[in-house]
């Protein structure tokens, strides 16, 4: 994903000088490129992720839009002080970009497991959030980054669901993407973890069970309506993230189904539950420690389904 936000990235920055890549002194593999073509819209800020947010709140002030770039926590939780007043307080035009989401860095452990940055950034108010599923929303994003005012959070993955859009499909921040079409039960989704999704919903299909399924690649502004549309079209509401249950995905379609008054039959947020991990390994192998994979997911959506039958 980040290879694609990346690349997308240089590409718009090459047309806008306003645009400026501020690094806490990784991805030089990925940034070269960029560094190289655009060195005066470039700046390595070292380790010290709150100098740089504040760096790039006072560029944004002075007329730039400025991308902060770190994996996981570090642009986020270290700097969440600097994000809310320096940033989101200003509206300044600051873009935090967090690679790594969820357990993507999972064998370097819980210093890097990012799994409660979007519940807390949640609950800054005015910062637009992206959380994409697949490459060609990671690109999206990017654009959609550069034309959107104001502070905004984007969450990238190791993984992702590869290409989803189809032929000639625009991307519209702010709204649900429909990837599955059936009317027993509804799936709503964020970040890398929509490749297990779609294999969730392909092993369901062999068993008759018809998911409709939702990328929700953007959580502020959210759909509301089309998920009120969607639940009350189906008698099962589901969600699944790489990230703690409260306060994330599966917390905001909980939200506005309860303020619409939309009272699925069954609700049930798929998610990490109780504390932190001391579990190091792959991706795979954290979501799989953890009921995150495609077999358990689809597995506990059939018992769910089968006990209200």
């Amino acid at each position: 994903m980040r290879d694609a936000f990346v690349g997308r990235l240089l590409s718009l920055a090459q047309n806008d000088p306003r645009i400026v890549l501020v690094t806490g002194d990784l991805g030089f593999g990925v940034l070269e490129k960029f560094s190289d073509k655009l060195p005066k819209q470039y700046v390595n800020a070292g380790v010290a992720e709150q100098n740089m947010t504040g760096l790039a709140a006072g560029m944004a002030l002075d007329g730039k839009i400025v991308f902060t770039y770190s994996i996981a926590n570090f642009p986020t939780l270290r700097a969440l002080e600097q994000i809310r007043n320096d940033a989101a307080y200003h509206d300044a035009n600051v873009k935090v970009v967090a690679i790594g989401g969820g357990f993507s860095y999972g064998a370097l452990g819980m210093s890097h497991h990012a799994t409660e940055d979007l519940a807390i950034i949640r609950a800054l108010p005015q910062i637009t959030m992206f959380s994409p599923g697949c490459l060609w929303e990671a690109e999206e994003c990017a654009e959609a980054l550069v034309n959107t005012a104001g502070t905004c959070y984007l969450r990238l993955d190791k993984s992702s669901a590869g290409r989803t859009n189809r032929d000639g499909e625009l991307f519209a921040a702010g709204k649900l993407r429909q990837l599955r079409f059936g009317g027993d039960a509804v799936l709503l989704v964020t970040g890398g973890i929509l490749g297990v999704a779609l294999q969730v919903a392909d092993m369901l299909l062999e068993h008759g069970i018809k998911l409709s399924v939702y990328s929700a690649h953007s959580l502020r502004p959210f759909d509301e309506q089309v998920l009120i549309d969607a639940v009350r079209s189906s008698s099962a509401c589901f969600t699944l993230e790489e990230h703690v249950v409260a306060g994330g995905l599966g917390g905001l379609v909980a939200e506005t189904c309860m303020e619409a008054g939309v009272y699925p039959k069954i609700f049930h947020r798929f998610g990490l539950r109780g504390g932190y991990s001391s579990i190091v390994g792959s991706q795979d192998y954290l979501r799989q420690r953890f009921g995150l994979d495609a077999t358990t997911v689809s597995s506990r959506i059939r018992q769910l389904l089968q006990a209200t039958a």
